[in-house]
């Protein structure tokens, strides 16, 4: 099987590190300007093109979902997730204070690049009643305060299985 020729795709990136960025500015450049005047878009041109190669040396590689299919059943996870949530820390916050057990846990991660951990952290406060607190310097932990806990094992668990294990699935990081 031919694989896809990707030299135009490099040449393009070597001298415009990152094109969609490029595109991206120019269009916010010119709608902010609410204008399509040639000196804006001129204007809009360059700065498109000398951001990009400033921030280069910031830019790190990222991994690509596997599948679309996977990232849009992570979603719906995390909808469902978010609604479930609701009505729960609803249900708590109506009931007595002293009723509630808030607790600091200390998730063990397998994942280890950044934006898969960021992803993790971000779902994790996303649903109501967790919010992610640190992630330790080795990146082995991630700190998560709930609201309100029966069971620590648990809620470790339910993590791992429904938010981590599919965040390495969808960013091919199994085993």
């Amino acid at each position: 099987m031919n694989k896809p020729d990707k030299s135009a795709d490099s040449a393009l990136t070597g001298w415009l590190p990152n094109p969609g960025l490029s595109v991206m500015l120019l269009a916010v450049w010119l709608l902010l300007n609410n204008t399509i005047a040639p000196g804006h878009i001129v204007l809009g041109g360059i700065i498109a093109f000398i951001i990009p190669l400033l921030a280069r040396p910031l830019m790190t590689p990222r991994p690509r979902a596997r599948s679309v299919i996977l990232v849009v059943r992570y979603f719906l996870v995390l909808l469902v997730d978010i609604v479930r949530s609701n009505i729960e820390v609803a249900i708590l916050i109506c009931g007595p204070m002293h009723a509630l057990r808030p607790t600091m846990l200390a998730i063990p991660l397998d994942l280890q690049d950044d934006l898969t951990i960021t992803l993790l952290a971000s779902t994790i406060s996303l649903t109501p009643g967790t919010v992610s607190a640190e992630v330790s310097s080795d990146k082995k932990w991630l700190y998560v305060h709930a609201l309100h806990i029966g069971n620590d094992e648990d809620l470790v668990g339910e993590i791992k299985e429904r938010y981590e294990r599919p965040l390495k699935e969808i960013y091919e990081c199994l085993k």
